[in-house]
């Protein structure tokens, strides 16, 4: 089955996430820590950010505040329209099911399910057709180049075979957002590679809009744009623009070492 691409050129300019003046607060009296110091970060549909920062800056705590997995101690996150502070309970797990996917470092597949039925699994917790299911998972798995991973199982793959099977079922459904957590953090200089480009193919031809936090240079050089924070706060943003990936990557190796801290410098 072949599933329709979007139509990027309408949704190019939708904002997808609106954060505005975001505050996470850790701790009483004496010892409090502003693990965010009023954050505001917008992204359009289609884009592909990523989040950079020294131990403590608060980028996980971000990714857990728009995740829904936090919750904020102020301001507001918006997602695809809908005011996320505000939702609990059965609507909140609905929302985060229907329009959140997720990659994380380690990649969480479930063991006794192969590839293809890891995958499948988040089309039937949605309630997708189950007649369209098949088509929508072997469609993926091309995108992502795991075509001959489907009838495997998690632990007759590669790192970065279930690191991309991962991403196919974050993906599957088409989400709203896709919040991508240290992606490559577990995988080798190959493996991240061969995950980065395919989730630049993603974000190139499916709109797939994309948030990842990550402390790899290399990693963030694949992103649209790079937000840097520092002490709970955003301290400078990069933009890709015409540059090649190359360029951006200097870029970015020279803020990192701005900032210091425990950030990597990966080539």
């Amino acid at each position: 089955m072949k599933i329709p691409k979007p139509d990027i050129k309408e949704k190019i300019m939708e904002e997808m996430l609106k954060v505005t003046d975001l505050k996470r607060v850790y701790g009483k009296g004496g010892a409090v820590t502003r693990a965010l110091d009023g954050v505001s970060l917008s992204l359009e549909a289609g884009e592909f950010v990523g989040v950079m920062g020294p131990s403590g800056s608060g980028k996980t705590t971000l990714l857990n505040c728009v995740s829904t997995i936090d919750k904020p101690d102020g301001g507001s996150i918006v997602i695809d329209g809908r005011e996320l502070t505000g939702l609990r309970g059965k609507e909140l797990a609905k929302f985060r099911r229907e329009r959140l996917g997720f990659i994380f470092q380690d990649c969480n597949l479930l063991d006794t399910l192969t590839a293809g039925e890891n995958i499948a699994l988040a089309l039937s917790i949605v309630k997708a057709p189950a007649n369209e299911i098949p088509g929508r998972v072997d469609e993926m798995a091309r995108l992502l180049g795991i075509e001959d991973c489907l009838n495997k199982y998690p632990y007759q793959m590669s790192g970065g075979q279930q690191q991309r099977a991962a991403a196919a079922r974050a993906m599957v459904t088409h989400p709203a957002l896709v919040l991508a957590d240290e992606p490559t953090g577990a995988l080798d200089s190959k493996s991240a590679k061969l995950l980065l480009d395919r989730l630049e193919v993603l974000n190139r031809d499916r709109g797939a809009t994309i948030l990842m936090v990550t402390h790899d240079a290399f990693t963030a050089s694949c992103c649209h744009r790079v937000v840097f924070l520092r002490d709970g706060q955003i301290f400078l943003e990069l933009r890709r623009g015409e540059l090649d990936r190359r360029a951006f990557f200097q870029k970015i190796i020279r803020v990192v070492s701005e900032l210091g801290g425990e950030m990597e410098d990966v080539l």
